[in-house]
């Protein structure tokens, strides 16, 4: 494929930028620098690519008011302003709905489509039609499993098993033999894969349902099983927001139990600082947005194709008292 010497150049930054982030986050930040979306999006020098301007949707199942989603739209806000992208972002977190969002991205003739893949069967249909439109398609943080034969292109993500299973080995190394893996979106097969993980090493493992969209629902839902199984001696959580509302569960049941979580935030990266949280499984959510945008532009752009038919993986990586002070920076600003 024939482009022009800046084209090119703005693709060798882009696969840099990458390259530079995932390295650098696989060390645990130790040898990293703090740097913010802005100076991400700025890229090498604040040049922007000469490449035709391109529409890219990115459509995810957030629930309002998880922060976590403020990393991946982060990420992917940086890759937008290097690459000259016009992203269009949308999330409904029940799976009619996102499923009918891809179908307006088909519909409106956007350049690509970069989408989270947490219930894979509703999913299927418009992922179809996508590929029947001509539209290409990447799938990220969820669906790792299943991206390939829905007919996504690529995948940015943790893999989510093996995720649980390192989990469930320090748990298991620690000696707790009950903990509680709290899932707070029924149907997420990512959720369910992580909770399977942890019992694969720590066979002990009991699952609960609770809303994540209602905190105190959810608070006052750990905090009764608490109360009712006092051997539950570890309560594994599988977002940050829950991991704050089950230290304030273990309060409120004056339970023993460790706290460990999936994802980090600013207030869990405190709490691992202060010892009230043991450790999180990091799957670095700025990296997967910016991914999902960067691949998709240097696909339509270059041709690229990341990954060479597999997942790229972006976590896990643990966070704890040996690495925090290196990383609580970057989960305060969203970089991470």
């Amino acid at each position: 494929m024939r482009i022009r010497s800046k084209a090119l150049a703005a693709t060798a930054l882009a696969l840099t930028a990458a390259l530079t982030l995932s390295a650098c986050s696989s060390s645990g930040g130790a040898q990293a620098t703090e740097t913010t979306a802005a100076s991400a999006a700025a890229g090498s020098g604040g040049q922007t690519a000469s490449t035709p301007r391109l529409t890219i949707a990115m459509i995810t199942h957030e629930t309002p008011g998880d922060t976590f989603w403020d990393k991946i739209r982060a990420g992917a806000e940086a890759a937008a302003a290097k690459d000259n992208v016009d992203l269009k972002y949308s999330n409904d977190p029940t799976a009619a709905g996102q499923a009918t969002l891809i179908q307006n991205a088909i519909d409106s003739k956007v350049d690509a489509i970069a989408t989270t893949l947490v219930t894979p069967d509703a999913l299927a249909g418009p992922v179809a039609a996508a590929k029947a439109a001509g539209i290409p398609l990447v799938g990220f943080n969820s669906g790792i499993d299943q991206y390939a034969d829905l007919g996504a292109l690529m995948y940015f993500g943790s893999d989510e098993n093996l995720a649980g299973t390192s989990a469930g080995e320090r748990l298991a190394a620690a000696g707790v033999k009950h903990p509680l893996c709290v899932i707070q979106a029924e149907g997420s097969v990512a959720l369910e894969a992580r909770c399977a993980g942890v019992k694969k090493s720590a066979p002990g493992t009991e699952n609960l349902q609770v809303n994540g969209a209602d905190i105190s629902s959810v608070t006052s839902t750990i905090t009764a099983k608490l109360q009712q199984d006092p051997t539950i001696d570890a309560v594994v959580t599988l977002g940050a927001p829950i991991a704050l509302a089950a230290l304030q569960s273990k309060s409120e049941a004056s339970s023993q139990a460790k706290v460990v979580t999936f994802d980090l935030n600013a207030d869990v990266a405190k709490a691992i600082q202060d010892g009230t949280i043991e450790f999180s499984v990091d799957q670095q959510p700025y990296l997967q947005g910016y991914l999902a945008v960067d691949s998709l532009w240097l696909y339509k752009t270059n041709g690229n194709d990341i990954g060479g038919g597999k997942a790229v993986l972006t976590g896990p990586s643990f966070v704890d008292s040996t690495n925090i002070a290196a990383i609580a920076g970057f989960a305060a600003n969203n970089t991470r």
